[in-house]
């Protein structure tokens, strides 16, 4: 193809991104600049054959146009569409699954290892992005690659922006110092020289060492890897030549790709946060077709915590390259030497949080959900073991939409009530969240805490005291069923009420409030008057809080009460709106209502 037909590619690819994460919403500045990069893939590798490894794969937009889904791609994101990630069950071209950053390198050497052993020509190709050189497990790979030398072709997709501002020295390193007109004149004529003489190759093979000295080549190199770069990732037949270049070396080859995040679409090009992930937009403008009625958690969580933190110089935090949208970026701007974004690197945000607690500091370590799952080790062995008082506010907790499998926030109820120390509460609304934010400065303790995305569940409004170590809040009673909210799930608790309420079904409701400690007393109390329990929360059933409250019911020796649990199953919950999904799942007001009603 000449020059003008793949320009021609590259300008239908965006048109067709642009057109639906408009109406959509999806990952937008990170796919238009990556789009070239992409199509040059696609030219020198074969998806169906060569493993293309997309890193935390929301890049992945263009690939999923040139494999067959042009069409579908209407359903991005929306419930039975397709995924925002790739999805091997959604097409042969996509290799792996993914969502999480800084996986590909391990991905792709595995891929190698097992290409190996069945004697096969085929080449693993990585796209990554240079934020997500600031996690460990890029290394860990890379280590491994360097001494193994399986042919891997690594293509860094350097834009000077992950999501948030960079963080480090590696991110720097790449998108500063070989940027300069200096050393690209330098490595061009270096280039020149090298088909001279011997003795001009010999000259330049000895400066060429000199100066990687000085470029990121020798971070690579030194490592075991080739290096190339940095190339113009805009330019698809600069691209092409180098893939090839680099695939026929045979060995693990590092591209170093220059790009412009949000490329094409002047309103997100470059170092705009709002553009990586968007909901949707007027095209013309660029502003949201629909404005949210009500508070983000995040943005009362973030402006209680702001507002403790003026009072108390021994509040501080991290956040794990997510500053905007867990609110921290407020904080990080008045007190930049006490909150800190740590890039994409959860176990060490969690380790580090465990030593400032040791230090007499109150640590507020405000990660997603879906993100904490990656410092689990590093709670149990450097927090919880030792009882050091991290504070984990834990955004995104429960159903988060769009973006699928990977990213819902429904474990963490799980995976954390099986540690020792550790103290879990939930608030339900927003009141009870800026309290959780007080509670949890002054309590001395290992905890956690967990709030959605978005707003709370709407509910009518209950009374609300302040939290206390291990207490339930009764907020309604009456009947024999007893309606058990945990967090959000207590906000829904209230909404089934009133419709039972509404049909002359009398029913108590009880926010539990703490998973653990769990309210013994009011288990009892609740067990002698109620004979039903109905519990609600946004998150787990294995492992959740209806098991929580089985296994305290069984050392209490109460025997006569039946639970159902409305919490979510023992599933990957694929994308699509809140509500859609507890629909889907029979989890929806009216539904568990009616359940209820039927059961009597």
């Amino acid at each position: 193809m000449s020059t003008g037909e793949y320009d021609k590619i590259c300008e239908d690819i965006r048109n067709r991104i642009l057109e639906v994460v408009s109406k959509n919403g999806g990952h937008l500045s990170s796919s238009l600049g990556a789009v070239e990069l992409i199509v040059a893939m696609h030219s020198v590798f074969d998806p169906k054959s060569d493993p293309f490894i997309f890193d935390v794969s929301h890049q992945a937009y263009a690939h999923k146009l040139l494999t067959g889904r042009w069409e579908s791609f209407d359903g991005l994101r929306k419930m039975g569409g397709i995924s925002g990630f790739t999805r091997p069950s959604e097409s042969d071209a996509d290799y792996f699954i993914a969502g999480h950053s800084s996986t590909s390198i391990s991905v792709a050497v595995g891929a190698a290892k097992a290409i190996a052993l069945k004697g096969e020509n085929r080449t693993p190709v990585v796209l990554i992005g240079d934020g997500a050189m600031s996690a460990g497990m890029v290394y860990e790979a890379m280590n491994e690659l360097g001494d193994r030398k399986y042919p891997i072709v690594i293509i860094i997709n350097d834009n000077e922006m992950s999501i948030a501002k960079p963080i480090g020295a590696i991110s720097y390193y790449l998108s500063h110092i070989i940027a300069s007109p200096f050393l690209q004149k330098i490595k061009a004529t270096l280039d020149g020289l090298l088909g001279s003489s011997e003795t001009f190759r010999y000259l330049a093979k000895r400066f060429e060492e000199s100066v990687r000295l000085i470029t990121p080549g020798i971070l690579f190199e030194e490592m075991g890897l080739d290096y190339i770069g940095p190339v113009d990732g805009h330019s698809v037949s600069d691209m092409i030549a180098t893939l090839r270049r680099a695939k026929e070396m045979k060995k693990p080859v590092v591209v170093h790709a220059q790009t412009i995040k949000g490329k094409g679409y002047e309103i997100a090009q470059g170092k705009q946060e709002h553009w990586h992930g968007v909901g949707p937009f007027d095209k013309e403008s660029g502003k949201p077709l629909k404005e949210s009625g009500s508070e983000s958690a995040a943005a009362i969580y973030s402006c209680a915590l702001l507002e403790l933190a003026r009072k108390d110089d021994r509040i501080v935090g991290v956040t794990a390259a997510m500053p905007s949208g867990t609110g921290i970026d407020k904080l990080i701007a008045e007190f930049p030497e006490r909150f800190w974004d740590v890039a994409i690197a959860e176990q060490h945000a969690v380790t580090s949080c465990a030593a400032l607690a040791k230090e007499g500091f109150k640590p507020f370590c405000t990660i997603y959900s879906t993100f904490l799952q990656r410092g689990f080790d590093q709670i149990i062995h450097d927090t919880a073991i030792g009882e050091l008082p991290v504070i984990f506010a834990i955004d995104r907790a429960g159903l988060v939409g769009g973006d699928g499998e990977t990213h819902q926030g429904v474990f963490d109820v799980s995976y954390l009530r099986l540690i020792p120390n550790m103290v879990l509460f939930a608030p339900r609304d927003e009141e009870s969240l800026k309290d959780a934010v007080r509670f949890a400065a002054d309590l001395g303790k290992p905890c956690a805490f967990r709030y959605p995305r978005g707003a709370f569940y709407p509910h009518a409004i209950a009374p609300f005291k302040p939290f206390e170590l291990g207490r339930a809040e009764w907020l309604k009673e009456g009947g024999d069923l007893l309606l058990i909210g945990y967090g959000n799930g207590a906000a829904k608790a209230l909404a089934v009420w009133e419709i039972l309420h509404s049909h002359g079904v009398e029913a108590g409701v009880l926010d539990l409030r703490f998973v653990k400690p769990i309210d013994r007393e009011a288990v009892a109390a609740a067990a002698a008057r109620y004979r039903r329990f109905a519990v609600l929360s946004d998150s787990s059933k294995v492992g959740g809080v209806s098991g929580a409250l089985m296994e305290t019911l069984c050392a209490l020796g109460c025997k006569e009460v039946t639970i159902t649990s409305f919490e979510l199953p023992d599933l990957f919950l694929q994308q699509g709106e809140p509500h859609e999904i507890e629909a889907s799942l029979g989890l929806g007001v009216e539904q568990i209502a009616k359940r209820l009603i039927d059961e009597r």
